[in-house]
């Protein structure tokens, strides 16, 4: 199994994956919103090395009495990199990117998101 820092790159901060990360507004109860969370991920994870590396590094030090966290399903997406110019007239591209948009179990939060 590959390292869990190697699979996630880093979390995507946005302004839309925060709102994304409050949960649906209109459950006033926390211990019933199920919280999504975005990062960026290496092009070649799949989504179950990608729960495991999120339970991985999350969970790291923690017992069952603090709460692990519990992942309950991961959606990705590929984003292909746009055409840029550069130089006057040479075409480049960015890299592609592979995002995972992450959900948790119900009343569970990550704290140290990026948030």
């Amino acid at each position: 199994m590959r390292d869990p820092h190697t699979i996630i790159v880093r979390p995507h901060v946005t302004e839309k994956t925060v709102r994304l990360s409050y949960g649906d507004p209109r459950i006033k109860d926390d211990a019933q919103i199920a919280r999504k969370y975005t990062f960026i991920v290496s092009p070649d994870a799949n989504k179950i090395e990608i729960k495991g590396a999120i339970e991985a590094i999350y969970n790291a030090g923690r017992t069952k009495k603090e709460g692990l966290i519990e992942v309950t399903s991961v959606r990705t997406v590929t984003m292909h990199g746009k055409s840029k110019r550069v130089g006057m007239r040479a075409k480049g591209k960015r890299p592609d990117q592979k995002k995972a948009i992450v959900t948790l179990a119900k009343g569970q939060v990550l704290e140290d998101y990026g948030v």
